[in-house]
C-alpha cells in the first residue's frame, strides 16, 4: 500500500490467513473474520498519495487481539450492529478493538493478546498496544456508557456487536489523523467501495436486524451500501462521542441513551 511514501504493515497476516480457530469454524465469528481477512487482501492493492503519508491496519499487526475480541463476543443471535467509521490513533489502532480505548479493552472486555507494529510508524504515533497509556476519549465514552448500562460485557454482547466500516487509519506527514472523508475523492471511493462490500458480508454473517451508525458518516454510508446490495436490515444512527463534537461534550451519554430508547434498543442493554 505504498504511494508517495505511504506504508502498510508487513506483520503477521500471513500467519493468520488460516487464522480462525478450529473451534470457531462455521460460527458467526468465523464468517465475520473471514470477511475481514478478504477485505485486508483487497486493501493491500490500494495506493494513497497526499495528504496521506502513513497508513496503519490494526487488522494486520493487532490481529491477535482483534481475533480475541471477535471470537469472544461475536455470537449467534445478535440483533444490533453498532458501526463506527475507522480506528482512532489511541483506540483501535492500539488494541485492534473498535472504539478500543485501552482501559476499556483490558479491564472490562478482558481482551488479551500480542500487538505488533506497522512497518512504518510516525514518530508521534507509535503503536504501544495494550501498554498504551493515552486514553481515547471517544472509546472511553462509548464503552464506559455501555458498562454503566449493562454491568457486564456479556449483557451487551448478548444482543449487540461493534464493528468499524474501514479498518485503516490514515495520517499526514505531521501525524494528523485523517478520516476517510478527508481523503481525495477518487482514493476515498476506491477505499469505501471495498469497505461497503465487506460490510454487506459482515451483516450477512452476523444476521443482525439493525445497524446503528455511530456518527452521521457511518450511518449514511451503511444505509447506502446495504440498500444498494438489497440487504434487508434497518439502518439508524446515534451521535458520535468524539470530543471534536461540541454536542457530545455537553452530555453524550444522555443523548445516546435517549436515542437508544427511541429505537427500542435500550431494553436489550439494561442489566436490571
Amino acid at each position: 500500500m505504498s504511494d508517495g511514501g505511504t506504508s502498510r504493515s508487513e506483520t503477521p497476516l500471513a500467519a493468520s490467513r488460516d487464522g480462525v480457530s478450529e473451534s470457531a469454524a462455521g460460527t458467526p465469528s468465523s464468517r465475520f473474520l473471514q470477511a475481514e481477512l478478504e477485505l485486508n487482501a483487497l486493501l493491500r492493492g490500494l495506493t494513497f498519495g497526499e495528504p496521506v503519508r502513513y497508513v496503519y491496519n490494526p487488522l494486520e499487526y493487532a490481529w491477535d487481539t482483534h481475533r480475541c475480541y471477535v471470537e469472544k463476543y461475536c455470537l449467534p443471535g445478535q440483533k444490533v450492529l453498532f458501526l463506527g467509521m475507522n480506528p482512532g490513533p489511541f483506540g483501535m489502532a492500539q488494541t485492534g478493538v473498535p472504539f478500543g480505548e485501552v482501559k476499556s479493552v483490558t479491564d472490562w472486555l478482558k481482551i488479551t493478546g500480542e500487538v505488533g507494529r506497522p512497518a512504518e510508524e510516525h514518530p508521534k504515533r507509535r503503536i504501544l498496544g495494550l501498554g498504551c497509556t493515552q486514553s481515547e476519549v471517544s472509546g472511553a465514552r462509548f464503552w464506559g456508557f455501555f458498562r454503566k448500562l449493562c454491568g457486564e460485557p456479556e449483557q451487551f454482547f448478548r444482543h449487540c456487536f461493534v464493528h468499524n466500516l474501514c479498518p485503516l487509519i490514515f495520517m499526514s506527514a505531521s501525524g494528523k489523523n485523517l478520516t476517510p472523508p478527508e481523503l481525495p475523492a477518487d482514493k476515498r471511493e476506491a477505499l469505501l467501495s471495498l469497505c461497503d462490500a465487506a460490510l454487506c458480508q459482515a451483516v450477512a454473517a452476523l444476521g443482525v436486524s439493525m445497524v446503528i451508525g455511530v456518527g452521521k458518516v457511518a450511518e449514511q454510508r451503511a444505509r447506502r451500501a446495504l440498500s444498494a446490495e438489497g440487504v434487508k436490515v434497518r439502518v439508524e444512527g446515534i451521535m458520535h462521542p468524539s470530543p471534536r463534537n461540541p454536542l457530545a461534550n455537553k452530555g453524550w451519554e444522555e443523548v445516546a441513551k435517549a436515542k437508544l430508547a427511541e429505537l427500542e434498543v435500550l431494553p436489550l442493554l439494561s442489566s436490571s
